[in-house]
């Protein structure tokens, strides 16, 4: 358990994640408030990655569910295992007709038959998904829900008695109850609008690019080696790439991907081939890679040594 809000952003602290004051006490009442948090922003800012610090700066096991098109109850909840229940019947077979001896009509046997019926679709037949298996863990877990805006909407609305009362209703064993409360954390990548039902039973959290001092404090975090000029030239680059009209702009994973590239590479700077051998691993589309290349006034030449970053693009 958190004790402070405090308390959060250092022991998330201890886990190589920077939180800020409101990420940190976003998850310090969820803790307290018992809901869910709907993380929402841009890819690669931190989201799933939050989650997986909370488990850890908490001592619980994480969870995941990986959401998508199409997904539904018996991914994402329980399955019967049928073909335990199969063998299980063969197994019985000669049990099941010493109850069905002596029915007089289809129905008295039908009606012996769903008498045992129990047997079968009880604890020992389930096989728990994601959901089911945070509800039913010996211990308290935290539960990602990962891109709920993947999903399709009746599954999201499956989802509100979860994420109100921490319970699940399957027919053939009633109401189950969470044994312990779970922190759980949707994440969303806002490619579709979410219910206002969702919305209303969670703490909403909007997690954006970082500034340039938090980018800093990241790279320097999760990229020990790289030098600290190059640190700092690395995240001016990417802050300013990201102010250009791309198809996808650098997300805080892809500069940590640069920055250990560069150590990778023993770079000593990030001079003109440096960054034109480099450039993919920050983009993603070919068409980005030539704009930014024409923005930062490249030529294809590998010998001009005259590069440097446009004043206009300084900080």
């Amino acid at each position: 358990m958190f004790k402070s809000i405090e308390d959060v952003q250092q022991r998330l602290g201890e886990q190589q994640y920077i939180a800020s004051a409101e990420i940190s006490t976003v998850t310090f009442l969820a803790q307290n408030l018992r809901k869910p948090i709907l993380t929402e922003g841009p890819p690669g800012v931190g989201k799933t990655e939050l989650s997986k610090a909370v488990a850890a700066a908490s001592g619980r096991p994480l969870i995941r569910l990986q959401c998508y098109e199409g997904l539904d109850e018996s991914k994402a909840l329980y399955e019967w295992e049928y073909a335990k229940q199969m063998l299980y019947t063969q197994l019985l077979r000669e049990t099941l007709s010493e109850a069905l001896s002596g029915a007089k009509s289809l129905k008295e046997a039908s009606d012996r038959l769903m008498a045992e019926e129990d047997v079968f679709f009880s604890h020992n037949f389930l096989l728990p998904r994601p959901l089911l298996t945070a509800l039913m863990s010996d211990e308290p877990v935290v539960l990602l829900i990962d891109e709920i805006d993947r999903a399709d909407v009746e599954f999201e609305a499956f989802l509100l008695e979860i994420l109100s009362d921490f319970q699940v209703s399957i027919p053939e064993l009633g109401t189950i109850k969470a044994k312990h409360d779970p922190i759980v954390i949707l994440t969303s990548n806002n490619t579709r609008e979410l219910s206002e039902a969702l919305k209303r039973r969670c703490l909403f959290l909007h997690i954006g690019y970082p500034t340039f001092d938090e980018e800093i404090a990241i790279v320097g975090l999760k990229v020990p080696d790289l030098k600290p000029e190059m640190a700092q030239q690395a995240v001016q680059l990417v802050q300013q790439i990201r102010n250009m009209d791309l198809r996808k702009v650098p997300s805080i994973s892809e500069t940590i991907d640069w920055a250990r590239s560069l150590v990778a590479l023993n770079a000593r700077e990030i001079d003109q081939e440096t960054l034109t051998n480099t450039l993919n691993v920050l983009l993603k589309y070919e068409t980005d890679v030539a704009k930014t290349r024409r923005m930062m006034r490249f030529t294809d030449s590998r010998d001009n040594d005259d590069f440097e970053i446009p004043d206009d693009w300084k900080t």
